[in-house]
């Protein structure tokens, strides 16, 4: 068992003014002379120079038009001098991509609509698999295979490709894109010795915070230049605030107890007191720090032209303080004492989405909640590639290496105080998304008002771990064609962990003077909308409970248990995969008289051996484990045809395949009761893999000068798929003992929120995407140096969801989660000798969140949703999403001398907020947060 140590919030604010001036002197990596990424180098027959943005994106544009498939790549010079937080930000500038946002910062992606489970993402050449810890509202601790890219800071990598399209001779796993992140080597440089670096102040107008961004690159070539060593290192922090309303969804009336029998019947209500009403009615605050820290290093030895041997390490330590602070109503969530006795008064009201949007309420409980997490994730990789001539027409490539991704939440640690009974109580949605909340005849601010309610401690960690061999064998057949065979092996091992109090409400009884010493006083933002709600109210502190309390002294009432406690069973799990995969491919460079025709065309045989295990049976902690084993047959072929060097046209066919996300490949259920929250998880280890046939076109016309328009389309055929079936039903006709509900307040009557993946037919995704950039070297004088590059990419999906896991239960059709149907970015740059000014927006239009098919809470008992509606109005909740969203960034710098570069840049200058939903039709706020502007004032340098 890990130990769980005591820790303190670190409420200090960090000013580092004097960050500023070695702002100057350390930093971040620009680009120099550099290959292009992996495969793509090869097919280059060019060496590209990047000194600035508009050369980086003339870099770029030569890699793709040179690739076989349908790839885009980003350069150094482009990552590292555009505003960005992290990786997953970088990235986004790219067509058809878009990204999911957590504590203000992009998280993961989605590719063409395809969400971050199905891309697959790969190192210095080799698969890796980062995670980390969000709110619960963003997803909570990653136990699934989506990458998180926040772990990275974008300054360590000097470029990305993504492919679109599937090759033979790469590994299988991808239904959206494969995503190639290359960090620095030392022969990407010209210089025997090159010295780089940038530093930065960091502002964020919302959290008031100041923090450093540095970054700094040393790379040198002895022996002749036959071998070179690199390092590099990459270091921030960031003070974060996040605030606005939450509701954590909408319930029925009828649901937990209904409300109690002296209650007014709400202004239209026509279906009685089967309305929706918001479960926790809530003003959140929460309260980040981050900080985050790469470390590269990189020896290759080239003793001759026919050998390059190449070792590469990477580290990357990303670590997060957050103070979650709630005031909330949590009557309407639970039954028992709490909605069951909940009154509505007269002049509540019921909208036409069969919404109780106001209303006025006694005894209705308020709770205080504070929670705080200390969150850290630890990746190392290690690499050998060997890369060896045999002769004139024959070479191997021979790659190994290890990764290893380390999720701890050692403190997670909630308070929650009660103050039941509150007469007067009222909120207002119909203003908009900044409801009113009123309470009464409590003064949220006064801490004799509560008592204690909840302790809960929920240390957890994750484990993710890559052992990868790659070899390749290739042969020119002709001075046209190349015959490659190949085969890798990879071993995967995934391994979660959760502790838990054995009854987190039990807790000592304190009189008004203990609790209140226990206490302090907490503001929301002035800088935030409340609509007139207190933003003054009393919350637990955490450190005086944790001194006078003992509450980390994991012993007595305190003691954490874990395989043994029902509530944290469902997390003490583990998959071990073990894949063996063998190609074979023929690819060709044919030079006709009317085109040059370049391709690959081969197939790859894929094994799964598939192990995974997970406990229930509570105290007596089964540990229950299912072994299978699958293979697949994946068929490619890529072709492109070049017409004079400016027209390049290009398609492919591939059938691909992604395994099945973690979560689903549980043997076991877990059972969970948190606050109001009842439900019940069940695993289907023998779900299939998603299985879908690609088909693509792309045409590209390069028609200037660092100029493009590039046209895309594509078309899934995606043949299997999982879904997640959720079903409310009462705790008493699942078939658990009701020992389960020991401690946990929950009745056996109340509705439990039951979900279990199935095997689905799947669906079709189709779209297109278009690009274009260009400078515009047409305009007089100084506005030849502005330029743009733009992109929009389409996407539509259509997928059957299942409502039940019993055969032929209704299904609902619905686009796949995480798919925006529209999704746009553009840039507009000015860039001459001294200055750069560079300006970006990027859209995402609203998509559904993964698992938010169907909608929870409102879901017709034992059988899905009911569909049918009285007078017009919903009875169920259909899907949750998110809404739009618009992030404009921006750049600027100006060069002092050939060594120095000053810089500013701003992000999310429109403060864009996070707007999640509940319901298509009724559009029920879930979530609605804002984090602020950041800004940054630093320079590079380079020698």
């Amino acid at each position: 068992m890990k130990v769980i140590r005591s820790s303190r919030i670190d409420s200090r604010r960090y000013l580092l003014a004097a960050a500023s001036v070695a702002a100057i002197t350390l930093g971040a990596t620009p680009a120099f002379a550099q290959e292009a990424p992996a495969e793509v180098a090869d097919e280059t027959a060019q060496e590209i120079v990047v000194t600035g943005f508009r050369q980086s994106l003339n870099s770029a544009i030569a890699a793709k038009r040179e690739a076989t498939g349908v790839v885009d790549v980003i350069k150094a010079e482009d990552i590292a001098d555009f505003p960005d937080n992290n990786l997953a930000e970088s990235i986004q500038r790219i067509p058809g991509i878009a990204i999911n946002r957590d504590q203000g910062e992009g998280r993961n992606i989605s590719v063409r609509g395809l969400g971050p489970i199905f891309t697959r993402v790969r190192i210095n050449g080799i698969e890796g698999l980062s995670t980390t810890g969000g709110t619960d509202s963003s997803g909570g601790a990653n136990r699934g295979r989506q990458f998180d890219f926040n772990t990275f800071a974008s300054e360590l990598f000097n470029s990305i490709t993504v492919r679109k399209t599937a090759s033979a001779d790469v590994e299988e796993g991808s239904l959206g894109a494969t995503v190639d992140l290359q960090t620095a080597r030392p022969f990407d440089y010209k210089d025997d010795l090159t010295i780089a670096g940038s530093g930065a102040v960091g502002l964020n107008d919302f959290s008031n915070a100041v923090d450093p961004k540095l970054a700094g690159l040393i790379s040198t070539k002895l022996a002749d230049g036959k071998v070179g060593i690199l390092v590099s290192a990459a270091y921030s922090e960031r003070g974060i605030r996040e605030e606005g309303p939450s509701t954590v969804r909408w319930e029925r009336g009828t649901d937990n107890g209904n409300f109690a029998a002296a209650s007014t019947l709400p202004q239209g209500a026509s279906q009685g007191y089967a309305f929706f009403h918001p479960r926790i009615p809530r003003y959140d605050s929460l309260v980040y720090k981050t900080e985050r820290l790469g470390l590269t290093g990189s020896l290759q030895w080239q003793p001759t032209d026919a050998t390059l041997l190449t070792f590469d390490a990477l580290y990357s330590r990303f670590k997060s303080k957050r103070a979650e602070q709630y005031l909330e109503a949590i009557s309407f969530s639970r039954s028992g004492t709490g909605k069951p006795q909940t009154v509505i008064l007269p002049g509540a009201v019921v909208d036409s989405t069969n919404s109780l949007v106001k209303g006025t309420f006694n005894n209705v409980d308020v709770r205080v909640e504070s929670r705080y997490d200390e969150l850290q994730t630890e990746f190392q990789q290690y690499t050998l590639a060997l890369k060896q001539d045999l002769g004139e027409r024959a070479r191997i490539d021979v790659l190994g290496g290890y990764s290893k991704s380390d999720f701890s939440n050692p403190i997670q640690t909630t308070v929650a105080l009660d103050a039941n009974n509150v007469q007067g109580y009222s909120y207002d949605f119909t203003n908009g998304r900044n409801p009113t909340f009123n309470y009464g005849n409590l003064n949220p601010a006064n801490p004799n008002a509560y008592t204690l309610a909840e302790i809960r401690l929920r240390p957890q960690f994750v484990q993710n771990d890559f052992k990868v061999g790659r070899a390749q064998f290739e042969f020119d057949a002709t001075d046209q064609i190349k015959l490659r065979v190949g085969g890798d092996y990879k071993k995967y091992g995934f391994d979660s962990q959760e502790y838990r109090r054995a009854s987190e409400t039990a807790v000592p009884t304190l009189t008004a003077a203990q609790l209140a010493a226990l206490t302090t006083t907490y503001a929301m933002s002035p800088d935030t909308p409340t609509g007139g709600t207190p933003r003054a109210f009393t919350i637990p502190n955490l450190n005086a409970f944790a001194d006078s309390l003992g509450i980390y002294s994991n012993s007595g009432t305190y003691a954490l248990t874990g395989t043994t406690n029902t509530n944290a069973q469902g997390n003490w799990r583990a998959i071990t995969e073990r894949d063996l995969g063998g190609y074979i491919q023929a690819a060709w460079d044919v030079e006709t008289d009317f085109a040059r025709i370049r391709g690959d065309a081969g197939v790859r045989y894929v094994d799964t051996k598939q192990t995974s295990s997970g406990y229930t049976g509570g105290a007596a902690a089964l540990l229950v484990t299912d072994s299978r084993s699958y293979g697949q047959w994946l068929p490619s072929a890529n072709v492109s045809f070049e017409f004079d060097r400016n027209f390049v046209v290009r398609a492919a066919v591939a059938r691909v395949m992604t395994r099945p996300n973690l979560g689903n490949l549980n043997p076991t259920g877990a059972f969970a009761v948190s606050g109001g929250n009842r439900t019940y998880n069940i695993g289907n280890p023998d779900v299939e893999p998603t299985l879908a046939t690609d088909y693509d076109l792309s045409f590209e016309w390069y028609f200037a000068k660092e100029s493009a328009i590039v046209v895309g389309l594509f078309y899934k055929d995606i043949s299997s798929f999982v879904a997640n079936t959720a079903q409310s039903i009462p705790f008493n006709q699942l078939g658990l003992p009701n020992s389960l509900l020991t401690g946990t307040g929950a009745l056996p009557t109340d509705l439990v929120t039951v979900t279990q993946p199935v095997n689905s037919k799947g669906g079709t995704l189709k779209g297109a995407e278009i690009g274009f950039q260009t400078p515009f070297r047409f305009l007089p004088g100084f506005l030849s140096n502005l330029g743009i590059q733009a992109n929009y990419t389409y996407v539509k999906s259509t997928i059957e969801y299942p409502l039940a896991t019993a055969a032929g239960a209704p299904v609902v059709k619905q686009p796949l989660t995480d798919l925006s149907k529209h999704s746009a970015n553009g840039t507009l740059y000015y860039e001459d000798e001294r200055f750069s000014l560079r300006g970006s927006v990027a859209y995402r239009s609203g998509y559904l969140q993964a698992g938010g098919v169907p909608g929870r809470n409102g879901v017709a008992p034992g059988a899905g949703p009911n569909f049918n509606t009285n007078a017009g109005q919903p009875t169920f909740n259909d899907v949750e999403g998110v809404h739009s969203t618009i992030n404009v960034d921006m750049s600027a710098s100006v060069k002092i001398n050939e060594y120095v570069t000053l810089t500013v840049e701003a992000i999310n200058l429109t403060d864009q907020y996070v707007d999640q939903y509940i319901d298509s039709s009724a559009d029920r706020l879930s979530v609605y947060h804002h984090t602020g502007r950041q800004f940054y004032f630093g320079g590079r340098f380079k020698f």
